[in-house]
Protein backbone atom coordinates (compact mmCIF):
# COMPACT_ATOMS: atom_id res chain seq x y z
CA UNK A 1 0.00 0.00 0.00
CA UNK A 2 2.85 2.07 0.20
CA UNK A 3 1.90 3.54 -3.82
CA UNK A 4 -1.23 4.48 -2.36
CA UNK A 5 -2.31 8.55 -3.02
CA UNK A 6 -3.06 9.13 0.53
CA UNK A 7 -1.48 12.69 0.17
CA UNK A 8 -4.02 13.23 -2.00
CA UNK A 9 -6.72 11.79 -0.85
CA UNK A 10 -6.24 13.67 2.41
CA UNK A 11 -5.55 17.20 0.16
CA UNK A 12 -8.97 16.35 -1.88
CA UNK A 13 -10.73 15.84 1.86
CA UNK A 14 -9.22 19.15 2.55
CA UNK A 15 -10.18 21.13 0.17
CA UNK A 16 -14.14 19.15 0.12
CA UNK A 17 -14.53 21.20 3.39
CA UNK A 18 -14.51 24.31 1.10
CA UNK A 19 -15.37 23.72 -2.60
CA UNK A 20 -17.43 26.23 -4.51
CA UNK A 21 -21.11 23.99 -3.97
CA UNK A 22 -21.58 23.79 0.06
CA UNK A 23 -18.12 26.05 1.65
CA UNK A 24 -20.92 28.66 2.56
CA UNK A 25 -21.68 26.13 5.12
CA UNK A 26 -18.75 26.04 7.45
CA UNK A 27 -19.38 29.50 8.63
CA UNK A 28 -22.58 28.37 9.36
CA UNK A 29 -21.57 25.46 11.50
CA UNK A 30 -18.94 28.11 13.10
CA UNK A 31 -21.59 30.05 14.44
CA UNK A 32 -23.37 27.17 16.09
CA UNK A 33 -20.40 26.81 18.49
CA UNK A 34 -20.69 30.55 19.15
CA UNK A 35 -24.32 31.34 19.67
CA UNK A 36 -24.76 29.50 22.73
CA UNK A 37 -26.83 30.02 25.97
CA UNK A 38 -24.06 29.34 28.29
CA UNK A 39 -20.41 30.70 28.78
CA UNK A 40 -18.00 27.42 28.71
CA UNK A 41 -14.57 27.27 29.68
CA UNK A 42 -12.00 27.17 27.37
CA UNK A 43 -12.05 23.57 28.06
CA UNK A 44 -15.57 22.75 27.21
CA UNK A 45 -15.99 25.09 24.63
CA UNK A 46 -12.67 22.86 23.05
CA UNK A 47 -14.02 19.32 23.91
CA UNK A 48 -17.37 20.49 22.75
CA UNK A 49 -16.00 21.64 19.10
CA UNK A 50 -13.97 18.40 18.80
CA UNK A 51 -17.02 16.27 19.83
CA UNK A 52 -18.68 18.63 16.73
CA UNK A 53 -15.80 18.38 14.16
CA UNK A 54 -16.21 14.36 14.58
CA UNK A 55 -19.92 14.15 14.50
CA UNK A 56 -19.97 16.20 11.15
CA UNK A 57 -17.11 14.18 9.65
CA UNK A 58 -18.96 11.14 10.21
CA UNK A 59 -22.07 12.59 8.15
CA UNK A 60 -19.95 14.23 5.61
CA UNK A 61 -18.03 10.92 5.20
CA UNK A 62 -20.75 8.64 5.47
CA UNK A 63 -23.16 10.56 3.19
CA UNK A 64 -20.60 10.25 0.34
CA UNK A 65 -19.31 6.39 1.51
CA UNK A 66 -23.21 5.34 0.53
CA UNK A 67 -23.90 7.78 -2.42
CA UNK A 68 -20.64 7.26 -4.06
CA UNK A 69 -20.89 3.72 -4.16
CA UNK A 70 -24.19 3.42 -5.05
CA UNK A 71 -24.09 5.69 -7.97
CA UNK A 72 -20.67 4.90 -9.22
CA UNK A 73 -21.93 2.80 -12.16
CA UNK A 74 -24.07 5.34 -13.15
CA UNK A 75 -22.13 8.12 -11.71
CA UNK A 76 -22.20 10.24 -15.30
CA UNK A 77 -26.14 10.06 -15.40
CA UNK A 78 -26.55 11.18 -11.79
CA UNK A 79 -24.32 14.22 -11.81
CA UNK A 80 -26.28 15.53 -14.11
CA UNK A 81 -29.42 15.98 -11.58
CA UNK A 82 -26.74 16.81 -8.39
CA UNK A 83 -27.98 20.53 -8.96
CA UNK A 84 -31.51 19.75 -7.87
CA UNK A 85 -30.39 18.20 -4.66
CA UNK A 86 -28.48 21.43 -4.28
CA UNK A 87 -31.73 23.56 -4.23
CA UNK A 88 -33.52 21.31 -2.67
CA UNK A 89 -31.15 20.97 0.81
CA UNK A 90 -30.47 24.84 -0.15
CA UNK A 91 -34.12 25.27 0.32
CA UNK A 92 -34.70 22.79 3.36
CA UNK A 93 -31.45 24.86 5.54
CA UNK A 94 -33.71 28.33 4.25
CA UNK A 95 -36.64 26.87 6.15
CA UNK A 96 -34.84 25.94 8.89
CA UNK A 97 -33.24 29.43 9.18
CA UNK A 98 -36.40 31.10 9.13
CA UNK A 99 -38.40 28.47 11.51
CA UNK A 100 -35.33 29.90 14.29
CA UNK A 101 -35.39 33.21 12.96
CA UNK A 102 -39.06 33.24 14.04
CA UNK A 103 -37.98 32.24 17.80
CA UNK A 104 -38.41 28.59 17.53
CA UNK A 105 -36.30 25.68 18.30
CA UNK A 106 -35.41 22.93 16.07
CA UNK A 107 -36.05 19.57 17.24
CA UNK A 108 -33.27 17.56 18.70
CA UNK A 109 -32.75 14.18 18.16
CA UNK A 110 -31.35 12.54 21.13
CA UNK A 111 -30.15 13.97 24.66
CA UNK A 112 -27.69 16.95 24.09
CA UNK A 113 -23.97 16.91 25.01
CA UNK A 114 -24.04 19.18 28.10
CA UNK A 115 -25.66 22.46 27.45
CA UNK A 116 -26.56 23.12 24.00
CA UNK A 117 -28.36 25.93 22.56
CA UNK A 118 -31.25 26.78 20.79
CA UNK A 119 -29.88 26.07 17.67
CA UNK A 120 -29.43 22.34 18.70
CA UNK A 121 -25.57 21.09 18.95
CA UNK A 122 -26.43 17.48 19.62
CA UNK A 123 -24.32 14.32 18.32
CA UNK A 124 -26.90 13.59 15.59
CA UNK A 125 -27.64 17.05 14.88
CA UNK A 126 -24.42 18.12 14.10
CA UNK A 127 -24.39 14.98 12.42
CA UNK A 128 -27.14 15.14 9.80
CA UNK A 129 -25.34 18.98 9.26
CA UNK A 130 -22.61 16.95 8.14
CA UNK A 131 -24.96 14.90 5.69
CA UNK A 132 -26.61 18.14 4.66
CA UNK A 133 -23.27 19.56 3.75
CA UNK A 134 -21.95 16.40 1.72
CA UNK A 135 -25.24 16.70 0.28
CA UNK A 136 -24.96 20.32 -0.86
CA UNK A 137 -21.01 19.74 -1.68
CA UNK A 138 -21.81 16.54 -4.13
CA UNK A 139 -21.96 18.18 -7.40
CA UNK A 140 -18.80 20.03 -7.03
CA UNK A 141 -16.89 17.13 -5.03
CA UNK A 142 -18.24 13.57 -5.90
CA UNK A 143 -16.35 13.29 -9.02
CA UNK A 144 -12.56 13.74 -7.36
CA UNK A 145 -14.49 11.14 -4.84
CA UNK A 146 -15.42 9.12 -7.45
CA UNK A 147 -11.82 8.91 -9.12
CA UNK A 148 -9.54 8.73 -6.09
CA UNK A 149 -11.25 6.50 -3.32
CA UNK A 150 -14.42 4.81 -5.00
CA UNK A 151 -12.03 3.00 -7.91
CA UNK A 152 -10.39 1.45 -5.23
CA UNK A 153 -13.07 -0.18 -4.22
CA UNK A 154 -14.13 -0.93 -7.50
CA UNK A 155 -11.20 -2.13 -8.75
CA UNK A 156 -11.54 -5.06 -5.81
CA UNK A 157 -8.86 -3.69 -2.83
CA UNK A 158 -11.21 -3.45 -0.13
CA UNK A 159 -8.26 -2.23 1.43
CA UNK A 160 -6.91 0.63 0.07
CA UNK A 161 -10.32 1.84 -0.75
CA UNK A 162 -10.57 1.95 3.27
CA UNK A 163 -7.53 3.59 3.42
CA UNK A 164 -7.85 6.34 0.72
CA UNK A 165 -11.45 6.77 2.16
CA UNK A 166 -10.10 7.44 5.96
CA UNK A 167 -7.28 9.52 4.38
CA UNK A 168 -10.66 11.53 3.01
CA UNK A 169 -12.45 12.10 5.92
CA UNK A 170 -9.30 13.21 7.90
CA UNK A 171 -8.89 15.65 4.97
CA UNK A 172 -12.46 17.05 5.44
CA UNK A 173 -12.48 16.80 9.42
CA UNK A 174 -8.77 18.59 9.25
CA UNK A 175 -9.81 21.37 7.97
CA UNK A 176 -13.04 21.39 10.25
CA UNK A 177 -10.97 21.27 13.22
CA UNK A 178 -8.72 23.84 13.05
CA UNK A 179 -11.85 26.24 12.48
CA UNK A 180 -13.44 24.69 15.52
CA UNK A 181 -10.93 24.88 18.15
CA UNK A 182 -10.21 28.44 16.36
CA UNK A 183 -13.83 29.44 17.28
CA UNK A 184 -13.35 27.96 21.00
CA UNK A 185 -10.33 29.46 21.95
CA UNK A 186 -11.52 32.80 20.49
CA UNK A 187 -14.98 32.77 21.39
CA UNK A 188 -15.31 34.59 24.59
CA UNK A 189 -15.87 38.27 23.20
CA UNK A 190 -18.24 37.06 20.80
CA UNK A 191 -20.19 35.21 23.28
CA UNK A 192 -20.07 38.10 25.49
CA UNK A 193 -21.51 40.63 23.11
CA UNK A 194 -24.06 38.02 22.09
CA UNK A 195 -24.98 36.74 25.66
CA UNK A 196 -25.69 40.93 25.92
CA UNK A 197 -28.22 40.74 22.86
CA UNK A 198 -29.90 38.16 24.50
CA UNK A 199 -33.43 35.87 22.89
CA UNK A 200 -31.47 37.46 19.81
CA UNK A 201 -28.52 35.20 19.39
CA UNK A 202 -31.10 32.14 18.34
CA UNK A 203 -32.48 35.11 15.74
CA UNK A 204 -28.92 35.98 14.60
CA UNK A 205 -28.12 32.29 14.07
CA UNK A 206 -31.38 31.41 11.96
CA UNK A 207 -30.81 34.18 10.08
CA UNK A 208 -27.19 32.71 8.73
CA UNK A 209 -28.87 29.91 7.78
CA UNK A 210 -31.53 31.39 6.41
CA UNK A 211 -29.09 33.08 4.06
CA UNK A 212 -26.47 30.55 3.24
CA UNK A 213 -29.56 27.76 2.70
CA UNK A 214 -30.66 30.99 -0.43
CA UNK A 215 -27.09 30.75 -1.31
CA UNK A 216 -26.93 26.79 -1.40
CA UNK A 217 -29.86 27.06 -3.14
CA UNK A 218 -28.97 30.28 -5.77
CA UNK A 219 -25.88 27.83 -6.60
CA UNK A 220 -27.69 24.78 -7.55
CA UNK A 221 -29.58 26.64 -9.89
CA UNK A 222 -26.34 28.39 -11.24
CA UNK A 223 -25.41 25.16 -12.13
CA UNK A 224 -28.25 23.98 -13.70
CA UNK A 225 -27.89 27.25 -15.50
CA UNK A 226 -24.88 26.68 -16.69
CA UNK A 227 -25.32 22.62 -18.03
CA UNK A 228 -27.68 24.81 -20.12
CA UNK A 229 -25.35 27.33 -21.04
CA UNK A 230 -22.04 26.81 -20.31
CA UNK A 231 -20.90 30.71 -20.60
CA UNK A 232 -23.25 31.78 -18.01
CA UNK A 233 -22.18 34.06 -15.46
CA UNK A 234 -23.46 35.19 -12.21
CA UNK A 235 -21.82 38.34 -9.89
CA UNK A 236 -23.30 36.60 -6.85
CA UNK A 237 -21.72 33.66 -7.57
CA UNK A 238 -18.02 35.27 -9.01
CA UNK A 239 -18.38 37.01 -5.79
CA UNK A 240 -18.81 34.31 -3.58
CA UNK A 241 -16.05 32.03 -5.95
CA UNK A 242 -13.27 34.52 -5.62
CA UNK A 243 -13.61 34.10 -1.71
CA UNK A 244 -13.48 30.17 -1.81
CA UNK A 245 -10.69 29.95 -4.60
CA UNK A 246 -8.38 32.28 -2.25
CA UNK A 247 -9.08 29.66 0.93
CA UNK A 248 -9.01 27.00 -1.14
CA UNK A 249 -5.87 27.97 -2.95
CA UNK A 250 -4.55 29.18 0.69
CA UNK A 251 -5.18 25.63 2.04
CA UNK A 252 -3.54 24.24 -0.79
CA UNK A 253 -0.26 25.81 -0.96
CA UNK A 254 -0.39 25.05 2.76
CA UNK A 255 -1.04 21.39 2.71
CA UNK A 256 -2.48 18.60 5.07
CA UNK A 257 1.44 18.87 7.49
CA UNK A 258 0.77 22.42 8.21
CA UNK A 259 -2.97 22.11 9.12
CA UNK A 260 -2.51 18.88 10.81
CA UNK A 261 0.51 21.41 13.05
CA UNK A 262 -1.77 24.27 13.27
CA UNK A 263 -4.56 21.55 14.98
CA UNK A 264 -1.62 20.36 17.35
CA UNK A 265 -0.66 23.86 18.37
CA UNK A 266 -4.28 25.08 19.11
CA UNK A 267 -4.96 22.07 21.41
CA UNK A 268 -1.88 22.27 23.00
CA UNK A 269 -2.47 26.00 23.68
CA UNK A 270 -5.78 24.69 24.93
CA UNK A 271 -4.36 22.37 27.26
CA UNK A 272 -1.31 24.94 28.59
CA UNK A 273 -4.75 27.75 29.32
CA UNK A 274 -6.90 24.66 31.09
CA UNK A 275 -3.75 23.89 33.49
CA UNK A 276 -3.00 27.42 34.03
CA UNK A 277 -6.51 28.07 35.13
CA UNK A 278 -6.55 25.58 37.58
CA UNK A 279 -3.15 26.26 39.19
CA UNK A 280 -4.67 30.05 39.49
CA UNK A 281 -4.83 30.81 43.04
CA UNK A 282 -8.76 30.66 43.73
CA UNK A 283 -10.47 34.10 44.45
CA UNK A 284 -12.37 34.62 47.63
CA UNK A 285 -16.43 34.95 47.89
CA UNK A 286 -17.82 38.49 47.77
CA UNK A 287 -18.73 39.03 51.93
CA UNK A 288 -15.89 37.02 53.29
CA UNK A 289 -13.25 38.32 55.37
CA UNK A 290 -10.06 36.61 56.64
CA UNK A 291 -9.87 35.85 60.26
CA UNK A 292 -6.67 37.32 61.94
CA UNK A 293 -4.22 34.95 62.93
CA UNK A 294 -4.00 34.34 66.50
Amino acid sequence: MSDLPLALALTAGVLAAVNPCGFALLPAYLSLLVLGDDSPTRGVAVGRALTATASITVGFAALFGVFGLAIQPVAGQVQEHLPWFTIFFGILMGLAGAWLSAGRQLPALMPKVRRAPSVTRSVPSMALFGMAYATASLGCTIAPFLAIVVSAFRSGSTGEGVALFAAYAAGMGLIVGVASVTVALTRSAAVGQLRRAGALAPRIGGGLLLLVGAYVAYYGWYEIRVQRDPTTTDPVIDAAGAVQRVLADSLDSAGPAVLAGLLAALLVTAWAIRRRARRAPRTKRPGTTSRPSE
